[in-house]
């Protein structure tokens, strides 16, 4: 039986996930600032609810070992802890320009040299982060949020190639708009009332925001698409999650860096 180890499992994609492998046979190290947020996951049958801060160095070997104890091997690694910080660069103040990066990129990076070990041991196992249409296309007041998915996709297409040789495999998903709380505790959005000159912008994001999120997917179907990316053997890298994801995406790849971001200003004034 195989096991599965999946940050920021509490809610979400993450919890949905959770709950998709375990109801396919697989063993779960369902991970969480705050385990008591798992209970219902929990009470399920080869599931394990256990604590990990990605942003608390000291928790992460702990939850590995607690896994690999539990299971003896960890055959996927699911990055997927992060949030996303919105608003004008200069209403944040460098405590939280840091915490995003440490959440949203550091974390992940240390949760996966954590379990590196037991991988390369084995010579064999799949990483998938868990990135966003924004790794590869921004929207207004982005700055924090972007800057770290696109940095998610940049390390984790390198990590591939120095990690392929050893049979391990590293994936990317790429939801779109999904039915989570991103626009809840999720998210952080700074504005000052002091920095009026960016009022305009804030009110054409809302604009993009509502018309780009007027059907989002719901998490399950993120998580069938995280069970593809877990067994595909062959050499593709990237998955899509959503229909939104895949038109934005493709719009993007299509289109120049004009055309696209006049697209972009023209949702932004309604």
């Amino acid at each position: 039986m195989k096991t599965i180890m999946i940050t920021g499992a509490s809610s979400g994609i993450g919890a949905a996930t959770a709950r998709h492998f375990q109801e396919n046979g697989w063993n779960v190290i369902a991970t969480m600032r705050d385990p008591s947020k798992g209970n219902a996951l929990a009470a399920l049958d080869n599931l394990a609810v256990v604590a990990l801060d990605v942003t608390d160095p000291a928790t992460i070997p702990a939850a590995v070992e607690n896994g690999m104890e539990r299971f003896g091997q960890i055959d996927v690694l699911m990055n997927n802890a992060g949030y996303g910080a919105y608003g004008a660069l200069e209403a944040f103040s460098m405590e939280r320009i840091r915490r995003q990066f440490d959440t949203n990129v550091i974390g992940l990076l240390e949760v996966t040299k954590a379990v590196l070990p037991h991988m390369r041991a084995a010579r064999s196992g799949t990483i998938i982060n868990i990135s966003s249409i924004g790794g590869q296309i921004t929207f207004p007041l982005g700055t924090l949020y972007h800057g770290t998915k696109f940095a998610v996709e940049g390390l984790s297409e390198a990590l591939h190639y120095e990690l392929e040789p050893l049979g391990i495999r590293v994936r990317i998903v790429q939801p779109g708009m999904i039915k989570t709380n991103f626009g809840g505790s999720s998210f952080d959005f700074a504005m000052d009332e002091s920095l009026a000159d960016y009022a305009p912008t804030a009110d054409g994001m809302g604009r993009v925001f509502g018309k780009l999120a007027s059907d989002p997917s719901a998490p399950e179907a993120v998580a069938e698409v995280i069970w593809e990316a877990a067994h595909e053997t062959g050499d593709r890298l990237r998955f899509r999650a959503g229909a939104d994801a895949v038109r934005l995406l493709d719009d993007r790849k299509r289109q120049d860096d004009a055309t696209f971001i006049n697209g972009i200003k023209d949702l932004m004034r309604g």
